[in-house]
């Protein structure tokens, strides 16, 4: 008799999947695309940058703490969960310029739209890992390489749509989020290796950090994570203070292109990892992305190519080390207590992101303007030892 794991798998599962992981995950950064009109429209404040995007994050983090403690996406459908969420999160997403016309409803419509986002990025993983066993590692490139393309989009968004109401960039982000959910639900049943996950046990925290490699792996992906969304969020701003005359729908191109050279560095280091492994992309994406970070305030002294070559080859390696992390800290994770510590590591991760965040928006009001992103330098050199120091053969 043929089990259900020996049975073909249709060709479109994961197209699909990374399809409907951009569309979801375009909700990340779509506040951020408009912030220069909310800025006007509401008198928002100038860090309103740092303000808005860690609101996101923070939502981020208690909602994968509350999926993962109620076990949403294993006690019933994950393709079900993915479009409930997509939908709850395009909906408050919409929120912006209707209900939310203030600053404090502002930030509290991008905290929900990032809690809800938690059942979108890490959802779409749960449902791959169900399709693709084998594999995962070029998969999760694949699924991250979607991720980095859907926080880019909202910039392309609002590059296309410079001569119309920035409301349209939140209206495009909300239905392509429904959408993604819709043909996830539609197209992707619960995959044969569906089972039951690992409780969440806070409990084992600190118990599961004392395996060396699993402590490298995770320490590496919190180093990672200090420089990506600040990296991310600050890319406007990199471009607005190396040409300050550079229209406000030429900056939105520009933020568009080298954050989504990103699913590049995903796609490629999956592949490259396939021959060389995870330990050893990861370094190089990550002191690629660490030596840029060092010599940043030269990269203001540039003219406009050079700039753009080193901005963009920033972006393709600021990310292309995070489907490598992930890999390193699934593969050394104490069995029993996998589920626990995945949940743990991205929450933690995610959680330093804002601590970053903050940091460049108070650095920005005191520090001359090209010296800030130095300041990001703490992680790559901290994520880089960490790995390092390891024999990952």
């Amino acid at each position: 008799m043929t089990s259900v794991t020996d049975q073909p798998r249709p060709w479109y599962i994961l197209p699909v999947i990374i399809l409907a992981q951009f569309a979801g995950t375009s909700l990340w950064f779509a506040g951020n695309a408009v912030l220069f009109d909310l800025q006007q429209a509401y008198d928002l404040p100038v860090m309103a940058l740092g303000a808005m995007t860690s609101a996101v994050q923070m939502g981020f983090i208690i909602g994968t703490l509350l999926y993962a403690v109620t076990l949403l996406a294993d006690r019933f459908s994950p393709s079900k969960v993915f479009l409930v969420s997509a939908t709850l999160g395009a909906v408050c997403n919409l929120a912006v310029g209707t209900v939310a016309t203030d600053y404090f409803s502002i930030l509290n419509a991008r905290f929900a739209t990032g809690f809800f986002l938690a059942g979108i990025y890490p959802v779409g993983m749960k449902i791959a890992s169900d399709w693709y066993e084998e594999g995962l590692g070029k998969a999760l490139g694949y699924l991250v390489g979607a991720l980095v393309l859907g926080t880019a989009f909202p910039h392309f968004l609002r590059f296309t749509a410079a001569d119309v109401p920035w409301q349209r960039v939140i209206q495009g982000t909300s239905a392509l989020a429904v959408l993604g959910g819709v043909a996830i639900w539609l197209l992707v049943p619960d995959g044969p290796h569906h089972r039951r996950g690992s409780q969440f046990n806070p409990a084992v925290i600190v118990k599961m950090f004392r395996f060396p490699k699993f402590r490298s792996a995770a320490l590496g992906y919190f180093g990672h994570m200090w420089e990506l969304y600040a990296f991310w969020a600050f890319v406007p701003v990199i471009l607005t203070t190396g040409f300050p005359d550079m229209a406000e729908r030429s900056v939105s191109l520009h933020a568009f292109v080298v954050i989504a050279l990103g699913t590049l560095g995903c796609v490629i280091g999956g592949y490259w990892s396939q021959q060389e492994g995870s330990a050893k992309v990861a370094l190089w994406m990550l002191g690629t992305s660490g030596l840029l970070c060092a010599v940043s305030p030269l990269l203001f002294t540039f003219s406009y190519v050079p700039f753009m070559v080193a901005l963009g080859l920033w972006g393709f390696a600021v990310v292309g080390d995070s489907p490598q992390f992930s890999t390193l800290v699934a593969q050394n994770a104490p069995p029993e207590f996998r589920g626990s510590a995945l949940t743990i590591v991205n929450s933690l991760g995610f959680a330093i992101t804002i601590f970053s965040i903050q940091l460049l928006n108070n650095l920005y009001l005191r520090w001359p303007h090209d010296r800030i992103y130095l300041a990001l330098l703490i992680g790559p050199i901290l994520g880089f030892m960490a790995i390092r120091r390891r024999n990952w053969r």
